[in-house]
């Protein structure tokens, strides 16, 4: 199990990483954006649509960064009420569909998406960046996604059949 806790450590680094540039790029682009436009009173035809690209980077990988952390949204006042046992079982149905969702609509889905889109050649107006590279973000995230789903479902089973478990999520 502790290679398998290496990986883990090693896949949220690079993906915290990754978010922490994207997020980096979007401020300091939307910053060039209010610049031409209210400085050089000359907008640039560029910034809001890398903007809108970024963003969509960044809350697709986000999303994956806080399941990983456990920081992702969930009613825990009820959660907290609950008896360990209902409420490990409760987190064993959520993280099984978590994950279901994840794989069959944001990974397969989501290459099915990217692999039509690049098949159309279909560019961005401003950036000419086709969009198939633009909606990678999706079985991307939904891989992280999927992964990080399925580590929190084994760790509750694993708790919720009174197994050690090495897998902090």
């Amino acid at each position: 199990m502790t290679f398998l806790l290496l990986v883990k450590k090693v896949l949220d680094r690079m993906l915290e990483t990754l978010v922490m540039v994207v997020v980096a790029v979007l401020v300091l682009d939307v910053l060039l954006q209010v610049f031409t436009r209210f400085v050089l009173n000359k907008p640039s035809s560029w910034t809001e649509e890398l903007a809108v690209f970024m963003l969509i980077w960044v809350s697709l990988l986000g999303a994956a960064v806080a399941l990983g952390r456990g920081a992702h949204l969930g009613i825990d006042y009820f959660m907290g009420k609950l008896p360990e046992r209902v409420r490990l079982a409760t987190e064993v149905f959520v993280f099984f569909c978590v994950a279901a969702f994840s794989f069959l609509v944001m990974v397969l889905g989501g290459i099915d998406l990217v692999r039509s889109t690049l098949e159309l050649g279909q560019p961005s107006p401003a950036l000419n960046v086709q969009m198939g590279h633009v909606y990678l973000a999706v079985p991307i995230s939904g891989f992280f996604l999927t992964l990080y789903a399925v580590i929190a479902l084994v760790e509750r089973l694993r708790t919720l059949l009174g197994k050690d478990s090495t897998i902090p999520v």
